[in-house]
């Protein structure tokens, strides 16, 4: 199962950062990367993303618990490929990026779309380890 959804994730490397944008292959950030591989998995999306500002910071953990009432939620500890893992990009801020976690030559991966770059896969280093925040399973 988390095969299929990293070969689908891996289709949209490439895929050219636009805000709030969630289309292979078109455009995407972060979230719609994850939009678009929920789509493929689970049909027509739970719910209405509304319009978020690129620097939103709520205070709260919106993003988190947008996931939470869609998936399962499981303890960083034990992530692995096929898995969702939102990222606090500063300590103490909410948690707003988010990737999928892939493998690749025996290393975990990273499947995301970062803002000025197109969706890509790249290593699941300390750097991001240590701004791992949620993580989230289908």
């Amino acid at each position: 199962m988390a095969i299929d959804l990293i070969t689908s994730a891996r289709r949209w490397i490439g895929t050219p950062y636009v805000h709030q944008a969630s289309l292979q292959g078109v455009g995407s950030d972060c979230l719609g990367f994850i939009r678009g591989l929920y789509r493929e998995r689970c049909g027509e999306e739970a719910e209405d993303i509304p319009p978020y500002d690129p620097a939103w910071d709520l205070g709260s953990e919106s993003l988190r618990d947008g996931f939470a009432r869609h998936l399962d939620e499981i303890a960083l500890s034990t992530i692995a490929p096929g898995d969702i893992v939102l990222f606090r990009m500063v300590p103490g801020a909410s948690a707003r990026h988010c990737g999928l976690l892939a493998e690749q030559d025996g290393h975990l991966t990273l499947i995301h779309a970062r803002q000025n770059k197109r969706v890509s896969e790249e290593r699941f280093t300390t750097f991001w380890r240590r701004k791992a925040a949620y993580a989230f399973r289908f």
